[in-house]
């Protein structure tokens, strides 16, 4: 725009200039010339060929001065619009380059330098959003394929067991009431598998409603500690809770529980036997609640995507424990609608999930 700006300024004084040559050569030496052209070429004599001069050219100065300011201005005119439709079409070029799936940068004149870096900018931004969509949507699809892979799985054992049960009908007390035990647990693993389809169904669908009320935070934990009693004990894992006894959240009771249970599950599934997890909370400018397991580290890489929905540490996937890997993302959700943060931290040692939650 400087440049634009500083170039029609210029064109501007040259104009001015022009006609105050263009006036002060009329009234000089080409007066002169104009003269002798009459003479010579029409005979006239030269008191006759000044008097035409004064008559015609002379006396309409200021008209003749108007038409040569007015052609001026149109040239003028016709230059500038050729100039903006040229930095227009470049623009107009560099905005179909978006669209275009090349890793060439948009590159325009000098003058547009502010336009290109905008331009390149948002090209960046949308090559990335593109990817993310890319990348969830592969998630999806696998997480999709290894779910349809789990079902099957439990319904072919309920299928089989429901069968011997049909075939034997003298099938001794005691065998029937194991395999009766067995299709159980595979029914209820089963029905784990088909509420995690239904959560990848409501995820992008349904919208945070807080119910805030004022939350006994070691209450909270120590129910959840003592419901997950069943998945500690064969590994002989433990929870350890160090939270000041009356210290208390403002906050949704359900969410709040959904997003600690998540944290909970998951550093449950990724402890070493006979480990610790430590549970422990404290006021400082906001509420803060860590939970802290040992186990193998996070790869850093993997840290900056581990509250990405679908998203799941072990690729490989474990029929029994795995879920659709949106605990940690849902949990994200929740905390950011409670205006706090989640965030996790792993090193060799242990690894540690901290929610900040304002007072």
């Amino acid at each position: 725009p400087q440049a634009l700006t500083l170039f029609g300024i210029v064109l501007l004084m040259a104009g001015v200039v022009t006609i105050y040559v263009l006036r002060y050569i009329l009234r000089g030496q080409i007066g002169d010339h104009i003269v002798r052209f009459l003479v010579n070429a029409f005979k006239f004599e030269n008191s006759d060929a000044q008097t035409i001069y004064q008559l015609v050219i002379r006396n309409n100065m200021d008209m003749i001065l108007f038409v040569v300011i007015l052609i001026f201005l149109v040239i003028l005119f016709r230059f500038s619009i050729s100039w903006f439709t040229k930095y227009f079409d470049e623009i107009s070029a560099g905005m179909d380059k978006l669209v275009e799936e090349s890793d060439d940068e948009i590159t325009l004149s000098p003058e547009l330098d502010f336009m290109e870096n905008k331009l390149n900018q948002i090209k960046s931004n949308l090559e990335k959003q593109k990817k993310a969509a890319l990348d969830a949507e592969q998630r999806k699809n696998d997480l999709v394929v290894y779910l349809a892979h789990d079902i099957k799985t439990p319904l072919t054992s309920v299928i089989g067991y429901l069968s011997l049960l049909d075939e034997a009908h003298d099938m001794p007390s005691e065998q029937k009431a194991k395999y009766v035990g067995i299709t159980l647990d595979k029914a209820y693993r089963l029905e784990q598998l088909i509420n995690e389809f239904f959560e990848i169904t409501r995820f992008n669908l349904q919208t945070i409603v807080l119910n805030k009320e004022n939350i006994n935070l070691l209450f909270m934990l120590q129910q959840m500690a003592d419901e997950f009693h069943p998945m500690l004990t064969p590994q002989e894992k433990s929870v350890s809770i160090n939270v000041p006894e009356f210290l208390t959240l403002w906050g949704d009771t359900d969410k709040l529980a959904r997003v600690f249970n998540n944290i909970l599950k998951n550093a449950i599934a990724y402890s070493h036997e006979n480990s610790i997890i430590d549970i422990s909370a404290k006021q400082q400018d906001k509420n803060i609640v860590t939970f802290t397991n040992q186990g193998n580290p996070i790869p850093q890489a993997k840290l900056e995507t581990i509250f990405e929905k679908f998203y799941r540490l072990d690729s490989a996937r474990s029929t029994n424990t795995g879920g659709a890997g949106l605990g940690l993302a849902i949990a994200q959700e929740i905390v950011t609608a409670h205006g706090g943060t989640i965030s996790v931290d792993s090193n060799i040692e242990n690894t540690t999930f901290t929610v900040m939650l304002p007072f």
